[in-house]
């Protein structure tokens, strides 16, 4: 999700669902330690609750990122062992790591000693030649032992040699019924469920036979209408549902505000395209977003041109 789930996307997502919990970016601890990238770290106090991903093997520089992601206020810190870009690779971090489980022990330990707020990990069932049955069960085994709690498995291999990041998303089977053999084995670790899950009928049933979260990614920033604005209600039990409508107008001010300060409104708009997928009009809000916000001096009259391609009812649906 690099370059998509930024503040403004969050901010955006936030809108539809007031329980969901968000995730930034992936940011590297030597961007926080020695680049001193902290600006990566800002975010608006209503993404709350937002948990910081973070990319690092080096335990001590980890634990650095960790003291500062805590002192930016975040609600959870965790820790990428799923990433399989060869940039990531290069790092000796993401998916790499599945294979020295201990040093993801000890990264997650030094972690936890900077943290008040629980320091998590994300994982793949296992990489290249690896056997996910024997592996995944030691991994989840080892940072147990560390402290670790709460894990989200995406439910793939990821092959580091022979196939691109993009490939790793897609090619790679899904095993869904060894993440839920996972929580049978490891009942005390809250385990969630990501990979190839697209709409929220489909990640229900994980919930319902056992598993303790489903983790959505790009479903959510393709159609994030159809995902969030229903999980409040029928996910957490809350009598709470916004309209289309009602997202745009809370988007409105933040916008205003955006631009105020000098920024772009495609910074903002570029993550709002999907609201309306599979919708009447959809083509059109796309399209007059897409070609009118790169204009210099763009500014909610082009939202306001978008939103004339929606029909009522499907606004204020």
């Amino acid at each position: 999700m690099m370059d998509w789930t930024d503040r403004h996307c969050r901010y955006f997502h936030r809108l539809m669902s007031t329980q969901a919990l968000l995730f930034t970016e992936m940011v590297t601890a030597p961007a926080l330690v020695r680049g001193g990238a902290v600006h990566l770290l800002d975010y608006d106090a209503a993404e709350h609750p937002v948990a910081v991903q973070l990319g690092g093997s080096d335990p001590a520089e980890l634990a650095a990122a960790t003291a500062i992601c805590v002192d930016h206020g975040y609600d959870e810190v965790n820790l990428n062992v799923g990433c399989p870009s060869d940039r990531v690779q290069s790092g000796s971090f993401g998916a790499v790591l599945m294979k020295t489980p201990e040093l993801v022990a000890e990264c997650c330990a030094e972690m936890q000693a900077k943290s008040p707020v629980e320091v998590t990990v994300k994982c793949r069932i296992g990489v290249d030649d690896q056997v996910p049955e024997d592996v995944l069960p030691a991994f989840l085994s080892t940072i147990r032992a560390a402290g670790v709690r709460r894990v989200t498995i995406h439910a793939r291999k990821a092959w580091l040699q022979g196939l691109s990041p993009k490939e790793n998303r897609d090619i790679p089977p899904l095993d869904y019924d060894l993440v839920h053999a996972m929580k049978r084995e490891f009942s005390d670790l809250h385990i969630s469920i990501n990979g190839g899950i697209d709409t929220l009928d489909a990640g229900l049933p994980h919930l319902e036979n056992g598993l303790d979260g489903v983790m959505y990614g790009r479903a959510a920033y393709h159609q994030p209408a159809d995902i969030l604005l229903d999980a409040d209600r029928r996910v957490y039990g809350h009598d709470h549902r916004v309209t289309r409508r009602q997202v745009l107008d809370g988007m409105r001010p933040y916008i205003a505000d955006h631009l105020q300060n000098g920024g772009r409104l495609h910074s903002i708009t570029r993550h709002m395209l999907g609201l309306f997928a599979g919708q009447p009009g959809a083509r059109g809000w796309r399209r007059t977003l897409s070609e009118g916000a790169h204009a210099k001096g763009a500014g909610l009259e082009v939202l306001d041109a978008a939103m004339a391609h929606i029909a009522p009812e499907v606004l204020d649906f």
